[in-house]
């Protein structure tokens, strides 16, 4: 008896996802409008998934656009005829040869339209240009399937009527790959990670010093983490990292990048934040131990970054309390406390600033009062693994054990 033919193999989940961003974009730059044209493409993966396992196409990306456009056509001329206007009123764009080239720069530009809200932004980026589901975003940041649907729908709602055929600002677009990358390693989708490919796209298409001062930043701190946490899942900070597990080849990729990006800079353009962000990285991940770290040249990157605000303790107070720490390994503990006492009133409702005055308490040998400040933090921290972590940091200095560091 014959065996039975073998069914037909499904397209390629990956693959397919890959081409999702560059047809949408696309179809945004030709002018089509965002939601319009992202419920034209999904009808068109639905038919491919029908159709290519018998009959895959030569050009996926042309498949993609030609049927999407199609599906365009058809609903203008539905929508023409419920209002009773003249199919010729909707001219039908002509498909055409697809372009060579890839637009998801484009459509990354246009996801961080202005008027949207930065949550807005991030979502529809993520959506749009990095391929996730739905659900896939509301995992990442913890929220319900429903609320992160609606987020998305109301961002594209903004967008509606719009032509979105013209770039944006590359500060913004700087700004949510780095609120992206913020988010951080949580859920299914390492958020991470995907910030490290669209920073890595967005260096390949312009000379932007800041842009590659981004991307080193993103790579030399996702080098550090095989070793932020241990085998029992538990927050490790870095002075007590092993830092054998740190990934050498990103931090070697993050050198490289970083040093092409400061080679660029003048003295009527100074290195921008991202930069000072990634060379501060970068000092700590060229040290073979935390006690070997150069803190005298942190301390001077952190106030040339804490320099690029008006006022930093209102607009970068992240910055000045990143300072406060090298103050405190250059100038002594004592020095560090009193920069964070700049911040009281700005982030004492913050548990990294309790944190933080923890240790540097402990830096002056007052393990009464570290314990103090870790359980205070621990008491604001919103993260499980923080809140964790900072509890049993504050029962070891109760119990005058010593801070261990590699």
């Amino acid at each position: 008896m014959d065996d039975a033919p073998a069914a037909p193999a499904p397209p390629d989940e990956g693959a397919l996802r890959a081409l999702v961003p560059r047809v949408l974009a696309g179809l945004v730059r030709r002018g089509e409008d965002f939601d319009a044209a992202e419920d034209a493409l999904q009808e068109a993966l639905l038919e491919a998934l029908r159709v290519w396992p018998e009959h895959p196409p030569r050009d996926p990306r042309a498949w993609l656009t030609t049927v999407a456009v199609r599906r365009l056509v058809d609903a203008r001329r539905s929508a023409a005829a419920r209002v009773r206007r003249e199919d010729a009123t909707w001219a039908e764009p002509r498909p055409g040869a697809v372009e060579e080239g890839d637009d998801t720069l484009l459509l990354l530009f246009c996801c961080c339209h202005p008027d949207l809200a930065p949550a807005s932004q991030v979502a529809l980026t993520l959506r749009a240009v990095g391929g996730l589901t739905t659900r896939e975003i509301a995992d990442a940041f913890w929220v319900p399937e429903a609320t992160m649907a609606q987020r998305i729908s109301r961002a594209k709602r903004t967008l509606r009527g719009r032509r979105l055929d013209r770039p944006g600002d590359l500060a913004v677009v700087l700004h949510v790959l780095y609120l992206v990358y913020d988010a951080g390693h949580a859920g299914r989708v390492d958020l991470a990670a995907e910030a490290i490919r669209l920073a890595r796209q967005l260096t390949l298409a312009t000379d932007e010093p800041e842009a590659r001062g981004l991307l080193a930043l993103m790579l030399l701190h996702h080098a550090r983490l095989p070793a932020r946490s241990d085998d029992a899942g538990r927050l490790v900070p870095l002075d007590r990292q092993d830092r054998t597990r740190w990934d050498t080849r990103q931090v070697a990729e993050g050198v490289r990048v970083l040093q092409s990006a400061l080679a660029a800079r003048t003295d009527d353009r100074p290195p921008g934040r991202y930069q000072v962000q990634a060379a501060i990285a970068a000092l700590h991940d060229d040290a073979a131990s935390a006690a070997e770290t150069d803190w005298p040249q942190v301390l001077a990157w952190y106030d040339d970054l804490v320099a690029l605000s008006g006022d930093p303790v209102r607009q970068d107070p992240a910055a000045v309390l990143g300072r406060a720490v090298a103050v405190g390994h250059v100038l002594g503990a004592a020095a560090g406390l009193r920069e964070t006492d700049r911040l009281r009133g700005v982030l004492d409702d913050r548990h990294r600033w309790h944190a933080v005055r923890g240790y540097l308490h402990e830096l002056a040998g007052d393990l009464a009062a570290a314990a103090e400040a870790y359980a205070e933090a621990a008491q604001r921290a919103t993260n499980a693994a923080e809140r964790e972590h900072l509890v049993l940091e504050a029962a070891r200095a109760r119990a005058g054990r010593v801070r261990p560091v590699r």
